[in-house]
């Protein structure tokens, strides 16, 4: 794939973070028939890759040195930045060539620092963060919003086109973080409209299955409603995306709206309900869980 010319089998993959989305992500990259490299800082976590083949490495530099594509879905700013930028990270270690890819959902500025850094070295880097939950990493269906190049994106659209079907070049370094902040400025304000809606139903005694079916696909319905929904019904609350890296998302797109001197009042009041249930504990749980805050209330 560097240069646009490798085949298939000819290009390696290295993926950096195999936790909720990321393992479903590279085994799809797997499955379609790239030699994949792996590094996670819990090895345990990329052990049925690597049983079904995948390289592993023990540092990112050396994952690095070893892959014509690197992509990186991690947790937070700092590891992103640390693992591009770092001493031992990809920006440094990358064979001229090499395309960067940094799925995780992160700064616009520190995006468009990366690109700067890597263009620098020859190399090409995108930032396409995801959207869409462990459902939609599972399923090969997440929409991916992305900043870089044209070219870069050309070039590594088929690996794009292994993990998602909505595939959107937004603009330059740093497009696909902001529209990323979009996305969860959206999903904010709609998952205390989700909570609610469903506690109101419970609360008034009425079947909360049966009122679902009625919403869903009317002028309410939303992926969150469809999907979350029922597992709040359900009771269960465990991560398709940790409560943790919502609270991240959002103190970005606070951050970022902030510099821009624009108000968003649904996204702060949100952001506050989120670290309340963080602050019981709760910070390891799926988004759906803020359904406990209006039940308790």
């Amino acid at each position: 794939m560097t240069n646009t010319t490798k085949a298939l089998g000819e290009t390696k993959v290295g993926f950096i973070g195999t936790g909720v989305m990321g393992k479903s992500m590279a085994a799809h990259i797997q499955q379609a028939g790239y030699p994949l490299h792996v590094y996670t800082r819990t090895a345990a976590k990329a052990e049925a890759l690597v049983k079904e083949g995948a390289v592993w490495h023990d540092t990112p530099g050396k994952l690095a040195a070893a892959c014509d594509v690197i992509i990186t879905m991690v947790g937070y700013p700092k590891d992103v930045e640390e693992i591009y930028l770092g001493e031992d990270g990809l920006v440094a270690n990358a064979k001229p060539g090499s395309y960067l890819i940094d799925m995780t959902t992160s700064s616009p500025l520190l995006a468009a620092r990366i690109f700067e850094a890597a263009e620098g070295k020859g190399l090409q880097a995108l930032d396409a963060p995801v959207s869409g939950g462990d459902i939609g990493a599972r399923d090969g269906k997440l929409s991916i919003m992305v900043g870089g190049s044209s070219e870069a994106f050309e070039a590594v659209r088929p690996l794009f086109e292994q993990m998602g079907t909505n595939i959107v070049l937004q603009g330059k370094a740093g497009a696909g973080q902001h529209t990323k902040m979009c996305n969860q400025i959206a999903i904010a304000s709609g998952m205390m409209g989700v909570c609610e809606a469903l506690a109101y139903a419970k609360t008034s005694g009425l079947d909360a299955e049966t009122v679902l079916k009625s919403i869903a696909t009317g002028a309410a319905g939303s992926w969150s409603l469809s999907n979350l929904g029922p597992r709040m019904i359900a009771g269960d609350y465990e991560p398709g995306f940790y409560v943790k890296h919502f609270i991240k998302d959002m103190g970005i797109a606070l951050e970022s709206a902030k510099a821009m001197g624009m108000k968003t009042p649904g996204l702060a009041l949100a952001e506050s309900l989120y670290q309340e249930i963080a602050n019981n504990a709760l910070e390891e749980k799926g988004t759906q869980v803020l359904y406990t805050y209006y039940l308790q209330a």
